[in-house]
C-alpha cells in the first residue's frame, strides 16, 4: 500500500465558528464533502495535531494536517514545477496566457499536470485559496488570457465581476464558411442527453448563453472572427457557432471534420490538432486599485500558421 501524502494547512480567521467539514470543502473545493468527512472519521484529517470531528466550529488559525493515501485523485493538490507564462502579476491577481493541451482544474483523466498544480507550485499562497484563485476557465485546448486571485478579497470581486459581466473577454476563431458580419447568438446551453462530454444549446431549460461575434476577414470557405462573451458557460464560443453551422475549425466535438479543402489548409488544420480559439483581450476593473485594466496578446502561433495558410491559398 502506498504511503500517506501529508497536505498542510492553517484555517483562514474568516471561517471562525464554522463547522471543520464545510470549512475544508470551501478551501479545497475539488474534494467532495462525503470524502473529507470520511477522512476525519478515519483520523487522516488532524486539527492541531488532534483528532477531531465534522461539526467542531473553527476558531481560526488551527492547523489543519491531511494523511491522504496516494492515488491520482490526489495528485489534484500537489504543487507541480510547470512553467506559466505569466502576463502581469501584482499582489491581488495573476494574469496569464494559457498554452494549448494545458487543463486548468483537476478531473477525471487529468488528475496532475493542470493549471491549478502549476499556481500551486509558483504561488504558496494560493493554498489557501478556494480553487487557488482560479475564478473562470479555459477548454483544455483553447489558448489565451486568464485571471487568478491571489487573496480572498480579490476572487470575491473577480466572481462579482464576473456574475455582472463586467469583464471583458474577446476571443479570436476561424470557422467553416462565410457568417454575416456580425451578430449575436442568444441560446441556452446545456449537457447534451445523447454525450455526456458535450454541451448543446436548448430551446428550453439550461443556462442562458450570450455571445457577439464579427468577422474580421472573410476566406474562401473560412471566417476569421472575433467573439465576445457576455456570459461564460461551458464551451459557449464552439457550442453557440456550431449551432449557426459554423463550427470552430479542428474543433475535436463540434467541428464537421470536413476534408473536402486544398491539401495545404487540410495539413495546417492537422498541424492545429486542435480548435482555433484564442482569448486575445481581457479586461477588468482591478480589485483593489478599482481601475479599469486591459491586456491584449496576439494569437497563438499554430492559429497564426493556419491563418496565413488561409491568406496564402484561399483569400477573396
Amino acid at each position: 500500500m502506498s504511503s500517506p501524502q501529508i497536505k498542510m494547512l492553517n484555517i483562514p480567521d474568516k471561517f471562525i465558528g464554522q463547522r471543520l467539514d464545510s470549512t475544508l470543502v470551501a478551501i479545497i473545493p475539488e474534494l467532495s464533502r462525503n470524502r473529507l468527512t470520511n477522512w476525519i472519521k478515519n483520523g487522516s484529517i488532524l486539527v492541531d495535531n488532534h483528532l477531531s470531528k465534522a461539526n467542531y466550529k473553527v476558531l481560526g488559525g488551527e492547523l489543519i494536517t491531511i494523511k491522504i493515501p496516494t492515488s491520482d485523485d490526489v495528485l489534484a493538490f500537489t504543487p507541480e514545477n510547470i512553467s506559466l507564462n505569466i502576463v502581469y502579476k501584482d499582489n491581488d491577481i495573476i494574469v496569464i496566457n494559457k498554452p494549448a493541451n494545458f487543463t486548468v482544474h483537476p478531473g477525471a483523466g487529468n488528475w496532475h499536470g493542470t493549471l491549478l498544480n502549476a499556481l500551486l507550485y509558483h504561488f504558496k499562497e494560493l493554498a489557501l485559496i478556494p480553487r487557488a484563485g482560479i475564478v473562470h476557465r479555459l477548454d483544455k485546448d483553447t489558448t489565451g488570457l486568464m485571471v487568478i486571485a491571489r487573496t480572498l478579497q480579490s476572487q470575491a470581486n473577480l466572481v462579482k465581476q464576473l456574475q455582472n459581466r463586467t469583464v471583458i473577454r474577446i476571443y479570436h476563431a476561424i470557422v467553416e464558411g462565410k457568417l454575416n458580419k456580425e451578430g449575436v447568438i442568444n441560446k441556452n446551453i446545456g449537457r447534451n442527453n445523447k454525450n455526456r462530454t458535450k454541451m448543446t444549446t436548448l430551446e428550453f431549460g439550461g443556462k442562458e448563453a450570450i455571445t457577439h461575434y464579427k468577422v474580421l476577414e472573410y476566406f474562401k470557405q473560412f471566417s476569421y472572427i472575433e467573439c465576445q462573451l457576455k456570459t461564460g458557460r461551458t464551451h459557449q464560443i464552439r457550442v453557440h457557432l456550431k449551432s449557426i453551422n459554423h463550427p470552430i475549425v479542428g474543433d475535436p466535438l463540434y467541428s464537421t471534420k470536413k476534408n473536402h479543402y486544398s491539401k495545404p489548409i487540410i495539413e495546417a488544420i492537422k498541424e492545429l490538432n486542435r480548435q482555433a480559439l484564442h482569448a486575445t483581450k481581457l479586461s477588468l476593473i482591478h480589485p483593489t486599485t478599482n481601475k479599469e485594466m486591459s491586456w491584449e496578446i496576439p494569437l497563438a502561433k499554430d492559429i497564426q500558421n493556419l491563418l496565413t495558410q488561409l491568406e496564402k491559398t484561399s483569400n477573396y
